[in-house]
C-alpha cells in the first residue's frame, strides 16, 4: 500500500515538473515573441486572462507600450526642433542679407563722409557676424538633435587637409602666415568628409586669427594602429593651462582672446563632430610660444 501511494506521488511530482517546464517554456516564448514584435515594430498590445503568469506578460506589455509611445514622442520632438532650426535659418538668412545690400549700396555712394563710411564698414561686419553666427548655431542645434547625420567612411586624409588649407589659405596670406602640411598621400582614416573638413577648418581659422604676422602653422599626420593622429601646431599667442579645459565650451572666451574677433562656437562644434565620429581632441599649450591641436580620427568602423 505505501509502494503503490509513493508511485503516485512520484508520478504526480512528475507530471508537476513537467507542467511547470511547460508553462516556463510557454512563457518565455510568449515573452520573446513580444520583444520580437516591439524590435520589429510591430507590436501591439494582446488580451490576458487573470492568471499570474499573464500579469507578468501584461505587465511587460505595458512596458513595451510606454516604450513605444516614449520613442514617438522623442521623434516628434525631434519634428518639432527641426521645424524650429529651419525657421530660424530662414526668417533671419533674408534680414541680414538686405542688411548687407544695403550697406554695399551706400558703400558705393560717393558723397559720402568719412564718418558715414566708417559707419557702413562697421554695419557690414557686423552683419557678416551675426550672419556666421546664426549659421554656426544652426549647424551646432543641427548636430545635437541628430537632424543632421554624420557619415563616416575611408576616406583620404590629404585631401580632407588639402581641403581644410585651401578654405583658410587666403586669410592666412593676409595675415603673413605660412602654412605647411606633412602627410602622405595613401593615408586614409574612417571619418566624414565633408563635416570633418568643418572640424578641421575651424582649427586651422583659429589659429591664424590668434598667430602673429610672420607667424607659422604646420601640419602633420600618422598612422597608429587603431587611430590616425593629425598635428595643427602653430607659435601664437598659446592658451593657458587653465583654459586648456574650458576652450570646447561652447561661447567660451578667455580674457587673452577679448581683443580678436570670435564668438566662442568653432571649437565646440569641432569637438562635437570628432566625437560623434569615434575620436577625440588632445591640446598642447604653452602661453606666449603656441598651441598643438592633435585630433584622432578611427582608422575603422568604431
Amino acid at each position: 500500500m505505501v509502494s503503490v501511494v509513493a508511485m503516485v506521488v512520484l508520478v504526480f511530482a512528475f507530471l508537476s515538473v513537467l507542467y511547470m517546464r511547460h508553462r516556463e517554456k510557454t512563457t518565455i516564448q510568449r515573452m520573446n515573441e513580444l520583444l520580437d514584435s516591439a524590435i520589429n515594430n510591430t507590436f501591439s498590445e494582446p488580451t490576458y486572462d487573470e492568471t499570474m503568469i499573464s500579469a507578468l506578460e501584461s505587465k511587460l506589455s505595458r512596458f513595451l507600450t510606454l516604450s513605444k509611445s516614449s520613442e514617438s514622442n522623442i521623434a516628434e520632438e525631434r519634428n518639432r526642433i527641426k521645424a524650429l532650426v529651419s525657421d530660424i535659418s530662414h526668417q533671419t538668412k533674408t534680414p541680414i542679407s538686405n542688411i548687407m545690400m544695403y550697406a554695399q549700396l551706400l558703400q558705393e555712394q560717393g558723397e559720402l563722409s568719412e564718418q558715414s563710411k566708417s559707419c557702413v564698414e562697421e554695419i557690414t561686419i557686423q552683419s557678416e557676424k551675426l550672419s556666421f553666427l546664426i549659421q554656426a548655431l544652426v549647424r551646432t542645434s543641427r548636430l545635437e538633435t541628430g537632424l543632421i547625420t554624420v557619415n563616416p567612411m575611408q576616406s583620404s586624409v590629404a585631401v580632407l587637409l588639402m581641403n581644410a588649407v585651401d578654405a583658410v589659405t587666403k586669410k592666412a596670406e593676409e595675415n603673413q602666415i605660412t602654412v605647411n602640411v606633412t602627410c602622405d598621400h595613401n593615408l586614409q582614416a574612417f571619418f566624414d568628409p565633408k563635416w570633418t573638413e568643418e572640424a578641421i577648418y575651424n582649427i586651422l581659422d583659429n589659429g591664424v586669427k590668434y598667430t602673429r604676422a610672420g607667424g607659422h602653422i604646420w601640419i602633420s599626420a600618422v598612422a597608429y594602429e587603431l587611430f590616425t593622429r593629425i598635428d595643427i601646431e602653430d607659435n601664437g599667442i598659446g592658451i593657458e593651462e587653465q583654459d586648456i579645459n574650458n576652450i570646447f565650451k561652447r561661447f567660451y572666451r578667455s580674457v587673452h582672446v577679448n581683443p580678436y574677433e570670435g564668438v566662442g562656437i568653432g571649437l565646440y562644434l569641432t569637438r562635437e563632430i570628432v566625437s560623434v565620429e569615434g575620436g577625440y581632441i588632445k591640446v598642447k599649450s604653452e602661453l606666449g610660444k603656441g598651441t598643438v591641436f592633435s585630433v584622432f580620427l578611427p582608422n575603422g568602423l568604431v
